[in-house]
C-alpha cells in the first residue's frame, strides 16, 4: 500500500477525463464513473495527490466495479486516473501514522486491488502516468494493461521496508517471469511504460491519449465478442493458474459442451452468413 511522493497540482490542471456519479455503496467522490457506449470507465479521483489511495476510495472502486459487472447495459470495464497519474499508492499521511494506523487501512477482501479478477467483464488498466504500489496493485489486478509511453511505473514496496503486497508475489512472476519480477520487486526502480511493454509487463503503448486507445479497444471487445465467451474465458484463464493441464482440458471440454448449446452460437453464424455484426446478448445477472 506504498505511495511514491506526489507534489500536489492545482485543480484545474487534474480535472478527471471523465466525470460521473458517485458510488452508491459508499458515496464517495474520489472514485468516478461514466459510460461511453459499452463501455464503463472508472477513474481514480484525487489528481492533486495522483489519486492516492484512501480506504474510501479502495471501498468505492470496488463498489464500482461490481455495479459495472451487475449493469447489462457495461461490457467492459476501463480503470484509469485523473489528471496526470494513475495511482501514487496509498495516502502518504496514513503511511506516516504507524502500523496499527495502516492496519486498518486494509480493506475487507472482496474491495482489493484484484477485485477485477472477480468479475465476469474484462477490466482493461488505462495508465496515464505514475503508478506505484498499491497502485501498482490496481495496475495488474486489471486483465489487460495500457500505458503511455513515459509513464513511471514502480512497485515501490522494498525501499519502504515493506512486502510484496495483495499477492503481487504470486501474480507477477506468472505475468512476467520470476527474473524481472525479482528485479521490480527487489530494486523497485521506476521504468517506463516503454520498458514496461518490453518486459510483457503491460500490452500496450500510447503515444498519444492512453484513456482514448483503451476505450477504443474496449469498444472493440465490446462491438464484436460476445459476452457469454468473454466471462468464460476469463474465468478458465484464472483458474488454470492453479491447475494442471490435464484438469485444464478436462474442464475446457466440459465448457465446450454447454457452450455449443449457447444461443451466442447460432447468432454469430447467422450474422457472418449475412455480412453483419452478431448483436449479442448481455450477461444475464448473476
Amino acid at each position: 500500500m506504498t505511495a511514491a511522493g506526489a507534489s500536489p497540482e492545482s485543480a484545474s490542471q487534474a480535472a478527471a477525463p471523465s466525470a460521473g456519479d458517485k458510488s452508491s455503496e459508499t458515496d464517495s467522490p474520489e472514485i468516478l464513473v461514466s459510460q461511453a457506449g459499452p463501455v464503463a470507465i472508472v477513474t481514480l479521483n484525487r489528481p492533486a495527490v495522483l489519486n492516492a489511495i484512501t480506504y474510501p476510495m479502495a471501498r468505492a472502486y470496488g463498489a464500482a466495479l461490481r455495479a459495472a459487472d451487475a449493469d447489462p447495459g457495461v461490457r467492459v470495464v476501463v480503470v484509469t486516473g485523473a489528471g496526470r497519474g494513475f495511482c501514487s499508492g496509498a495516502d502518504l499521511t496514513r503511511l506516516s501514522q504507524g502500523g496499527a494506523a495502516i492496519r486498518r487501512f486494509v480493506v475487507p477482501a472482496e474491495d482489493l486491488p484484484t477485485v477485477a479478477f472477480r468479475i465476469r467483464k474484462p477490466v482493461i488498466a488505462a495508465v496515464n502516468g505514475p503508478v506505484a504500489g498499491i497502485g501498482f496493485g490496481y495496475m495488474m489486478g486489471s486483465d489487460i494493461r495500457f500505458a503511455a509511453a513515459d509513464a513511471k511505473i514502480s512497485t515501490t514496496f522494498a525501499r519502504l521496508g515493506l512486502v510484496a503486497e495483495y499477492g503481487l508475489a504470486w501474480l507477477l512472476p506468472r505475468a512476467i517471469g520470476t527474473a524481472w519480477s525479482m528485479d521490480l520487486l527487489l530494486t523497485a526502480r521506476a521504468i517506463t511504460g516503454a520498458e514496461a511493454e518490453r518486459i510483457g509487463l503491460v500490452q500496450y503503448v500510447s503515444t498519444g491519449s492512453v484513456l482514448d486507445d483503451a476505450v477504443a479497444y474496449a469498444t472493440r471487445l465490446a462491438q464484436t465478442s460476445s459476452p457469454y465467451s468473454m466471462a468464460a474465458v476469463k474465468a478458465q484463464v484464472y483458474a488454470g493458474l492453479d491447475t494442471s493441464a490435464d484438469e485444464a482440458i478436462r474442464r475446457a471440454i466440459e465448457l465446450m459442451d454447454d457452450s455449443f448449446d449457447n444461443p451466442d452460437l447460432p447468432a454469430a453464424l447467422a450474422a457472418r452468413a449475412g455480412g453483419r455484426p452478431a448483436d449479442f446478448a448481455p450477461l444475464p445477472p448473476e
